[in-house]
């Protein structure tokens, strides 16, 4: 009588319907916890600035040529080919916000360098994703620095952006594991106009140094008082008692790349001129 030899069992590990199964979500959360522990390791980046804003800017020659395409057709008294001159001008008015990250990132960068390589200093990081996103990447990559990108898994398929560096490309499915890493180096942030995931990750940061979960004496910088004023009355929230005085002072404005970049380095030389030990203890 010949005897069948069974398939061996694989670990679990290698099982695909058990990896994405509901009992598998500690493992897969941790491993968004070690996946970047190890790769920003590798890299030796020491700490990082974080820029945030819209995914929905786009750089000023793109939004310049869709304007020149909409100005071109026919129709021009439809009310659809008016609503969509209206959004057009409002993208390339917007597009100065990508071109003034993309500088603003570029200098942070180069000045970065100056200060060695082991570990990497002020690192800019992104959510990886388009709009300002891209433009933070781009202008760190133009450099010639490293940069990071935090993408995230969404039901509407959202690439990560071509200016990111191979090998600090993450993609998280957690939202919470991806503002672990936002915040577990960042000694800036830098907020660019932007909608509901922007203002998300600005309070959720806010609160973490308000609570001293995070230094604070790490900066917050909001860039365009102009946007941000009309969107968010801080000083009503001050004046009706929410927040207090040393809470609104967290808070640092800019409306320019050079005045940005003055209060990012100057609070960057005073409080931060030492990398934290985490990864190279």
């Amino acid at each position: 009588m010949t005897r069948r030899h069974k398939t061996p069992q694989q670990p679990a590990y290698r099982d695909a319907l058990f990896m994405e199964s509901v009992a598998a979500r500690p493992v897969r959360i941790l491993t968004e916890y070690l996946d970047p522990l190890v790769r920003l390791r590798r890299e030796e980046v020491g700490d990082t600035i974080v820029m945030f804003g819209s995914a929905r800017i786009i750089a000023r020659e793109r939004a310049l040529a869709h304007l020149r395409r909409l100005r071109s057709l026919s129709g021009k008294g439809t009310s659809r080919r008016r609503i969509a001159l209206r959004d057009a001008r409002t993208a390339l008015a917007m597009s100065r916000y990508y071109e003034e990250a993309r500088e603003l990132a570029r200098r942070i960068t180069a000045w970065s360098l100056t200060l060695g390589e082991h570990p990497r200093r002020f690192v800019i990081c992104s959510g990886g994703g388009p709009g300002i996103m891209e433009a933070a990447n781009r202008g760190a990559a133009e450099a010639g620095g490293k940069t990071v990108g935090l993408s995230i898994e969404l039901p509407h398929e959202q690439w990560p952006n071509s200016y990111i560096s191979p090998g600090l490309n993450f993609q998280f499915h957690y939202f919470f594991m991806r503002k672990l890493w936002f915040a577990q180096l960042a000694k800036a942030l830098i907020v660019f106009p932007g909608g509901f995931g922007t203002m998300d990750e600005l309070w959720e940061m806010l609160t973490l140094m308000q609570t001293g979960k995070l230094q604070r004496r790490n900066l917050i910088l909001i860039y365009g008082r102009r946007y941000w004023n009309r969107v968010i009355d801080w000083r009503e929230m001050l004046n009706w008692g929410t927040i207090n005085r040393r809470e609104y002072n967290l808070l640092q404005f800019a409306d320019s790349v050079d005045e940005a970049f003055d209060r990012i380095r100057s609070g960057l030389e005073e409080f931060h001129t030492s990398p934290d030990t985490l990864f190279y203890e």
